[in-house]
């Protein structure tokens, strides 16, 4: 048994036709992630050999069939070489397609054997493509969704982390006015006892959860709407007199910042962009997307595959970057089952 005690970090390069190849080799080119992990990457080795020579990276690649075969030094990219894309030519940098869509769900559908496996101990997703996804007839909408399917975990919970503020979401990927449907006392109540589970899982002692109001001012006692009088403050005091330490509705204006300054460990946000826009604005490059619930770890960039960027060597690998470093440190604490 090998007497390294670093993490195994499986990470799946996303969508070939976009930045995600990119960022993965400029992460893997930081000596950083190799003092902390022993990274392996799932992808295809001709669109990581196009990289390397376009970053001018000066890397060399050490193609595995296994993780336990990983030589994990720095200037050595250990690949899991899946074949998809035996050419680069097979697709086009920058264009949507079903090939590479396609290949960005195998990638996934790999690691997860290995993470089931136990033999990766955490997996750090770059972005996929959810069009190309359904040009390739993928039937998931998103990783989410799929990396659920996949571990037989019912509704995963995501979480976003930008230096101390972490965020949870009620709803996320359906409309403004289905997500405002769906914010019922029952939905909240559970996810508030599951929020604060996940915490305790990722080593948080006694947290303190925030629940984010839905109206201005929190409704003002029903002047601007009433779903925090009618669903979000029953909730919440059901929640206390179960002995969670929940507060709220407390105002979006407000809630993000006092989390992110320690009053609370976390926000439970009550939608898609209520959420991601108090992270990305603070550090639009930092924050990272945490999905808990599953057997292991998996975290990712909270960007997408900004094809317009694709093959140009000028994409940003800082949230890729984060989301290794993340995956490391909350590897080593996650107490698996959670709920």
């Amino acid at each position: 048994m090998s007497k390294d005690q670093r993490p195994i970090i499986g990470i799946t390069m996303g969508d070939p036709a976009s930045i995600s190849p990119e960022i993965c080799v400029k992460a893997l080119r930081e000596e950083e992630v190799y003092k902390v992990c022993r990274p392996v990457l799932f992808g295809d080795k001709s669109v990581i050999e196009y990289y390397i020579n376009l970053l001018n990276a000066g890397l060399e690649i050490n193609v595995i069939s296994d993780p336990n075969e990983g030589k994990y030094t720095y200037g050595t990219i250990d690949l899991i070489d899946l074949g998809e894309i035996k050419d680069i030519r097979e697709i086009e940098i920058g264009k949507i397609s079903a090939k590479a869509g396609r290949a960005s769900a195998r990638y996934i559908e790999e690691a997860v054997k290995f993470a089931l496996a136990k033999k990766i101990d955490a997996v750090a997703t770059a972005p996929i493509n959810k069009e190309a996804w359904k040009m390739a007839g993928v039937e998931y909408i998103g990783h989410t969704e799929m990396l659920g399917a996949l571990t037989n975990t019912e509704d995963p919970l995501t979480m976003f982390q930008m230096e101390s503020m972490r965020v949870f979401f009620l709803t996320r990927h359906v409309s403004l006015r289905q997500a405002i449907e769906m914010i019922k006392k029952e939905r909240i109540l559970d996810y508030i006892i599951r929020c604060t589970k996940a915490l305790e899982a990722i080593g948080v002692s006694n947290p303190k959860l925030a629940v984010a109001a839905l109206n201005p001012h929190a409704g003002e006692h029903g002047l601007f709407g009433d779903e925090e009088i009618k669903e979000i403050e029953p909730a919440v005091q059901e929640a206390r007199e179960m002995g969670y330490d929940v507060h709220g509705p407390i105002p979006a204006d407000y809630v993000f910042w006092a989390c992110l300054n320690g009053k609370y460990d976390a926000v439970l946000s009550l939608y898609h962009d209520q959420g991601h826009i108090a992270t990305k604005t603070r550090d639009f490059y930092r924050t990272v997307s945490v999905t808990l619930g599953l057997p292991f770890i998996r975290t990712s960039p909270d960007h997408g595959t900004a094809m317009s960027r694709a093959g140009k060597g000028t994409a940003n690998h800082l949230s890729m970057l984060e989301s290794i470093k993340v995956a490391v440190d909350y590897s080593k604490k996650y107490k698996y089952p959670i709920f």
